[in-house]
């Protein structure tokens, strides 16, 4: 039996489990090298590629070996020894951008069949684990199909030390997962509803008036896990939606439910305090006791000509103007980003104004879809596709790329054209473009173009 485990610590552990379930003990495990593991992977290395087969000479050691950001995982026979192993780590130095690559796959060769595929598929969960939207790995010619079956995709034929290798990427669904999860149900779901010039907005114009009206829900798992955090939240996303439309806020609506007062209670208190700090009055709404937790909030605000999200055209540069203070909400680390809170109210005001005295052609406050699949939405309702520039996008030095793209950042537009925000303490900056065609792909630093939504977003088309 063949059971790869990928650990830092307890690989003993792992046998005695299996043990008292009263199966045989694992063949082999594999987890991060550690002490005199990372000197038996590179001896293993030594003997496969200077010796057997001749690719380097003297040594095949480089400076992936020496960054301290490189990960090298290794495959441990039940005694502890170290029978194969793979190291994987940012492609390029500076800021980790989310591009990664594997590489110096090695497997004893007395090893049992099954070592190196299990290694590939841990270095492939561990990159994903770690935020990683583009896996790479150049492999010997020979050794392609076997990548292919294991389902890595082939980009083009490479050179290495001066021997024809392959390049081949790891397919990492990440964004359209969550696209799909969030969002693509919509158009059937919504077809006939909304104002004209103004399909799949963040709020909706009230016809005849200046009034503008934004609703949202907040999950009720949320709300039972954390209802203060809830009640903050229902302000902060309606008052992102308005100011998405260049909406100035001026009041609220809550409807919730709640087990019994002392829960509703808790709720109320995260509310009101995001009310407070926002500047927005509660104007009343409808409370009720003996039901599962709920919660959802109606928000009015006025604007004169309300910034649309589909009002951009091909060529249209796209800015993402980000809070990156704060850090991860507890509880929601990689999904929500609390940039809020901790804001002063003269600081959150400042935010929500932003795109209102901007007036951008198009603007989108990133919502749960992140801020690829927002921006699918905004280029989307554009009647067009984008390209993110990912070495260019705002993101918080403590969260990874492939986190900061699919989480909920507290405080994010998206918008088109060539306007520039002030939005006080939120960076801002372009990082992308509306081009002609649909859906998304991400830009690198080496010029490579990786497709992550194939077409729209929403199915609701262009305004």
């Amino acid at each position: 039996m063949i059971t790869p485990v990928v650990q830092t610590t307890g690989v003993r552990r792992a046998a005695d489990v299996c043990a008292l379930l009263g199966d045989p003990p694992p063949a082999f495990l594999i987890e991060v090298a550690a002490g005199n593991d990372l000197a038996a992977y590179r001896a293993l290395r030594q003997q496969a590629f200077v010796h057997d087969q001749g690719l380097f000479a003297g040594s095949d050691l480089d400076e992936r070996d020496e960054d301290s950001r490189t990960v090298v995982l290794v495959a441990k026979d039940p005694a502890g020894a170290v029978i194969g192993g793979v190291r994987l780590g940012p492609t390029m130095p500076g800021p980790d951008v989310g591009w990664w690559q594997g590489g110096r796959l090695v497997v004893g060769s007395r090893t049992q069949n099954g070592v190196g595929a299990a290694l590939v598929r841990a270095a492939c969960a561990w990159a994903e684990g770690a935020g990683v939207l583009r896996f790479e790995a150049t492999v010997q010619t020979g050794t392609y199909r076997f990548f292919q079956r294991l389902g890595w995709e082939t980009v083009r034929p490479v050179q290495v030390a001066g021997v024809p290798h392959v390049l081949m990427r790891w397919p990492i669904g990440r964004v359209q997962r969550l696209v799909e999860a969030t969002k693509s149900e919509l158009g059937e779901l919504l077809q006939g509803i909304g104002p004209d010039g103004f399909v799949g907005d963040d709020g909706a114009p009230v016809p005849g008036s200046d009034l503008v009206a934004a609703c949202d829900a907040i999950v009720p798992a949320m709300v039972e896990r954390d209802p203060e955090w809830a009640g903050w939240c229902s302000v902060l996303v309606n008052v992102n939606d308005l100011a998405a439309m260049g909406a100035t806020p001026v009041g609220l609506l809550d409807s919730i439910g709640a087990r019994d007062s002392a829960f509703a209670t808790r709720i109320l208190s995260g509310l009101r305090q995001a009310a407070q700090a926002y500047g927005v009055p509660v104007l009343g709404g409808h409370t009720q006791f003996g039901v599962p937790a709920a919660l959802s909030v109606t928000a009015l605000g006025k604007a004169e000509q309300p910034v649309p999200g589909g009002g951009g055209t091909a060529g249209d540069a796209v800015r993402l103007t980000a809070d990156l203070g704060g850090g991860w909400r507890p509880g929601y680390a990689g999904r929500q980003w609390d940039s809020t809170s901790h804001r002063s109210s003269e600081e959150l005001r400042t935010m929500v104004k932003a795109v209102g005295r901007a007036k951008p052609k198009a603007a989108k406050d990133v919502s749960m879809a992140g801020i690829v699949g927002t921006l699918g939405m905004l280029a989307e309702a554009s009647g067009c596709g984008a390209v993110l520039d990912v070495a260019d996008v705002p993101k918080p030095a403590t969260a990874s790329m492939g986190d900061w793209l699919t989480c909920f950042p507290g405080f994010a537009m998206l918008t088109a054209g060539p306007q520039e925000l002030d939005a006080g303490p939120a960076e801002s900056h372009v990082c992308g473009q509306l081009t002609e065609g649909q859906g998304v792909s991400l830009r690198w630093p080496d010029g490579e173009i990786t497709e992550v939504i194939p077409a729209g977003v929403t199915g609701m088309g262009a305004a």
